[in-house]
């Protein structure tokens, strides 16, 4: 059973996404987080409840509030590196075990250039491989082998906080309300891993902790109050 309010569509575990399934009668589509599905023969289905996405009716996926994180191939995550080996370091990414890491999956490593990577330390990776009979497997370069200023190591002067994962895809939407209106009115860096944690730095820290509390409070305002909340909390982020 489905139900739909204001345009959206929440689906429960098992229910069938004819969405899904007549987009892949036409077209190739792709199926995320939450849904499950055989598309030679057209069958489509959510595997835990949620509401329904889509972009450009090609790519489908389920929005919930969950906290528990399933690793994923291409997810970017953040990790604390927890171990390290003669090849590999070990990453906690919050999934039911840790990910590997190569010293070589850095831009410009080599076995002799190796990272200065240590226990201890908040990386921001891409999953290489992800399934349930191997360990995750993590690289610090995108999809054309090129770092891009986007992954390795954190600065240690950021903060990380966990959130849900829910609010961490809202905050990958360059479209959200609250993402424009911080990118608009501050100068900060911000990396979200899709595993349920956010690294946030500031100018200094009174600011990086009120950008933390703005992202943490949003979570659950509905949608037509978010015009609302972004206005508010950028008056009182002036003070900072």
């Amino acid at each position: 059973m489905s139900d739909s309010e204001d345009e959206k569509i929440f689906l429960f575990p098992g229910e069938e996404v004819k969405e899904a399934e007549e987009a892949s009668s036409k077209k190739k589509v792709i199926i995320g987080p939450g849904l499950q599905g055989n598309l030679k023969e057209n069958r489509v289905w959510a595997s835990r409840g949620g509401e329904l996405c889509m972009k450009k009716n090609t790519t489908f996926w389920l929005n919930s509030h969950q906290k528990r994180y399933v690793p994923a191939k291409g997810d970017t995550v953040i990790g604390y590196v927890t171990g390290k080996s003669t090849d590999t370091f070990r990453v906690d990414i919050g999934g039911s075990e840790p990910a590997s890491l190569s010293y070589l999956a850095f831009e410009g490593a080599t076995k002799r250039n190796r990272p200065e990577v240590n226990v201890g330390d908040i990386v921001f990776a891409r999953l290489l491989v992800a399934s349930g009979d191997v360990e995750p497997e993590l690289v610090c370069l995108d999809s054309t082998g090129l770092k891009k200023d986007r992954f390795g190591t954190l600065p240690i002067d950021g903060f990380v906080f966990e959130c849900s994962i829910n609010l961490c895809r809202k905050m990958l939407d360059d479209k959200f309300p609250l993402t424009r209106a911080l990118a608009k009115e501050y100068r900060f860096e911000m990396a979200v891993g899709v595993n349920g944690r956010i690294w946030v730095r500031g100018h200094n820290l009174r600011q990086t902790i009120g950008l933390c509390h703005a992202i943490l409070g949003v979570e659950h305002v509905r949608k037509t109050d978010l015009d609302d909340y972004c206005r508010n909390i950028i008056s009182e982020l002036a003070g900072f």
